[in-house]
């Protein structure tokens, strides 16, 4: 655990420059006692690095002084290979930049470390879009990101679902998110989501911005996430559902199963499910056959007697 850290403490260095014994602290979550104790650790071991007091002091290494990758653990070199998806990578502009960095990886870990690590990446490849989604054209992604990244407004021309369905936007881009396959930014002002791929025009201004200082992308997109799905499913049904049904529910509907459902004397799961609308909710159960008794609301109920009814005369005169 000590050996793991004091390594930490030292590519913070390398990598951020002069740090004093809180930030350090603050980063690691350790007492600063124990980054003092880690100092001196560091210092006995003959690691150039020496550090100032007063107002604007801290830590630092001596200038040129760059440690190797010979730290690693075998799960850290594995996870660091595993993590490279080179899908979104490339997508990004920086499928060249990824293979150089792990081809400077491979040769910078231990022979062993290096076998361990190319067999993960061997054993196992991820593939974030979902079956049934067809990959979307995102030519202005690698703008979008540069736009990110060094902090441009951005002027886009933007389609979305309603009237007017294109628009025109000014955004100070304060992240990428990767969702399902499908990419999106968090914006302002506001911040307010978009999808990369309905951006029809862009322009990256000279202008600068400064996103807000206690903006963070993950609790944003987490509390984003929330609120869609409660925008999403505004209404619930009454259901009773036979084991087959039961197994093929997903997301929201099989989270509800579990929150709501009780067994039935006849092998079935009576259950409370999410509903996005009535027309969604005829799709979606219609498609579960008679595995699938709607119990409520009536409007619902009704509606699905009556297309059983039509499927039948249908069928009966075939």
């Amino acid at each position: 655990m000590k050996s793991s850290r004091l390594l930490s403490i030292l590519l913070l260095l390398q990598t951020r420059g002069r740090m004093t014994a809180a930030q350090l602290a603050g980063e690691l979550e350790v007492s600063v006692r124990t980054i003092y104790r880690d100092i001196e650790s560091l210092h006995v071991a003959g690691v150039p690095l020496y550090g100032d007091a007063g107002h604007f002091g801290g830590y630092q290494l001596l200038s040129g002084y760059r440690t190797r990758l010979t730290g690693l653990s075998a799960g850290e070199a594995e996870a660091l290979f595993l993590s490279g998806i080179p899908g979104p990578a490339t997508e990004l502009g920086l499928g060249s930049a990824l293979a150089a960095a792990q081809l400077k990886m491979r040769a910078a870990l231990p022979p062993e470390l290096r076998t361990q690590a190319e067999r993960m990446q061997s054993r196992f490849h991820l593939d974030a879009p979902g079956w049934y989604a067809e990959d979307d054209d995102v030519p202005h992604l690698p703008q979008v990101a540069d736009a990110v990244w060094h902090s441009r407004v951005l002027d886009i021309r933007y389609r979305r679902w309603k009237e007017p369905t294109d628009v025109d936007r000014r955004l100070e881009p304060y992240g990428l998110v990767l969702k399902a396959g499908r990419w999106y930014i968090v914006a302002g002002p506001g911040p307010r989501t978009y999808r990369v791929d309905q951006i029809l025009e862009l322009v990256v201004r000279d202008e600068k911005f400064q996103p807000p200082g206690d903006f963070d992308l993950a609790t944003y997109w987490q509390r984003y996430q929330t609120d869609f799905h409660a925008r999403l499913y505004r209404g619930e049904a009454v259901v009773r559902l036979s084991p087959r049904a039961a197994s093929r529910l997903t997301g929201a509907a099989a989270r509800a199963l579990t929150d709501t459902g009780t067994a039935e004397p006849d092998g079935w799961t009576r259950a409370v499910l999410p509903i996005e609308s009535l027309d969604h909710a005829h799709g979606v159960f219609l498609a579960l056959g008679a595995d699938i008794e709607v119990l409520g609301p009536p409007d619902l109920r009704a509606r699905l007697a009556e297309t059983s009814r039509a499927l039948a005369a249908r069928y009966a005169t075939a």
